[in-house]
């Protein structure tokens, strides 16, 4: 985006800006002023905690943001503290200590529950709801709603997977279906990995925490269907055609010809492209055959976004900082400058998105074949059995034969 540009969306976001801020509107105001004032100049220092590639230089996504909200907001004299922490690391490493970690946050949504608990994120106020329900379509706002029912920090990018293939070895129609794909070429899946082949059972009708993904005492149902797709998993672990994909050997098997199709997320696109060339295939998730019946598979889809510390020194403007990071425009630098593939539901006919089969195949896979991955604290105790499980299938210790009892068994771990 040229400068020009994003000097006209300085009014717009600064507006947006506002929408964070918890609702004890009064005590942030407060907190804020804690900074030493000059005239009608607060002193502020905000921390803010995101990944590397989010702040490699003053060019970079964060402190391009950086400079147009001090633009946007002269009541403040900021000093900026930046630290990379993952979005994936974020959780664990402010709940260390709430009271000395960053001012804000970029998130995965699935720490929601031990943020919470530690209390160390801050709830929307009505304004920051508001623009949530603008910008989140149903999923990417559930990402970030706690079991009270209040929601939490605001998405800026979906965290979920769908499929690359060649396209020389099958076409867009053979893809819808993954029994037809096998027919045809050779599909790597990683299946023992328990982010990835739970859908499956959640196409089935597996809920997991209910049927929000917020009621932890539902636990996890893993449905009626459940030993019929266990047997599924294990006829296709046996099948020629599949590889099961461990430590980025997928993506290796596309590079040296022995692979056609794999399942990731955005983030292996580039390289990906790199690959197939000409050949280069983006498609949502495929549905499978089960007993005669086509079953579509549904991933677990969450967000990566952007909150606030309450425990902050300056807690107002950590906050408008916070929905300033999240707003449309932000995102959409964020796509320029790093290919962050955005939440907002509001850029998906921006031209320059919509155009992106890696945004088309992400944004349909998150509105309509993907499940919460549910916020609750509980959920931590699922992935650890469900790995185990999802070896034992790759390693077909599993198989067609046992899939009932080995099926009850992993049922009892999760209760």
């Amino acid at each position: 985006m040229a400068f020009n540009h994003i000097q006209k969306t300085i009014a717009v976001l600064a507006a947006a800006s506002l929408g964070l801020v918890a609702c004890s509107s009064d005590s942030s105001s407060s907190s804020s002023s804690e900074g030493a004032s000059s005239g009608d100049t607060t002193n502020v220092t905000l921390t803010v905690w995101s990944s590397q590639e989010d702040q490699t230089n003053d060019d970079a996504w964060l402190q391009t943001m950086q400079a147009q909200f001090a633009e946007a907001h002269p009541e403040y004299n900021i000093t900026w503290e930046n630290a990379v922490v993952s979005a994936a690391d974020a959780g664990t490493t402010v709940n260390q200590d709430p009271s000395a970690a960053a001012d804000v946050y970029v998130f995965a949504n699935d720490q929601l529950g031990a943020l919470l608990e530690a209390g160390a994120i801050g709830q929307l106020s009505d304004s920051g709801a508001a623009q949530l329900s603008e910008q989140a379509a149903d999923t990417m706002a559930a990402s970030v709603t706690g079991q009270d029912g209040a929601a939490y920090g605001l998405p800026i990018e979906p965290n979920t997977w769908f499929m690359y293939y060649d396209t020389s070895a099958l076409t867009a129609e053979d893809v819808t279906n993954l029994d037809t794909m096998l027919e045809k070429a050779r599909v790597s899946f990683p299946l023992s990995n328990s982010w990835y082949f739970p859908a499956f059972y959640a196409g089935a009708g597996a809920t997991f925490f209910g049927e929000d993904g917020l009621d932890e005492a539902a636990g996890i149902d893993l449905g009626d269907r459940a030993a019929e797709v266990t047997q599924y998993l294990a006829e296709l672990s046996a099948n020629p055609n599949f590889i099961n994909d461990v430590d980025g050997s997928g993506v290796g098997g596309l590079q040296n010809g022995s692979v056609d199709v794999v399942f990731s997320g955005s983030w292996d696109a580039a390289k990906i492209e790199e690959i197939l060339g000409e050949n280069y295939g983006v498609a949502t998730l495929p549905t499978f055959t089960l007993g005669g019946e086509q079953i579509q598979m549904k991933a677990f889809s969450g967000s990566k976004a952007v909150a606030y510390n309450p425990n902050s020194a300056d807690t107002r403007a950590a906050a408008e900082f916070a929905a300033f990071l999240a707003s449309a425009d932000s995102q959409k630098v964020h796509y320029e400058k790093n290919g962050v593939i955005p939440s907002d539901q509001t850029l998906a006919t921006d031209a320059t998105i919509s155009e992106n089969p890696v945004a088309t195949a992400l944004l349909t896979t998150v509105d309509s074949n993907s499940i919460l991955q549910p916020t609750v604290k509980s959920m931590s105790d699922f992935w650890d059995p469900a790995e185990n499980f999802g070896k034992a299938i790759a390693n077909r210790d599993v198989t067609p034969e046992n899939a009932a009892a080995q099926t009850e068994a992993f049922v009892s771990q999760l209760q």
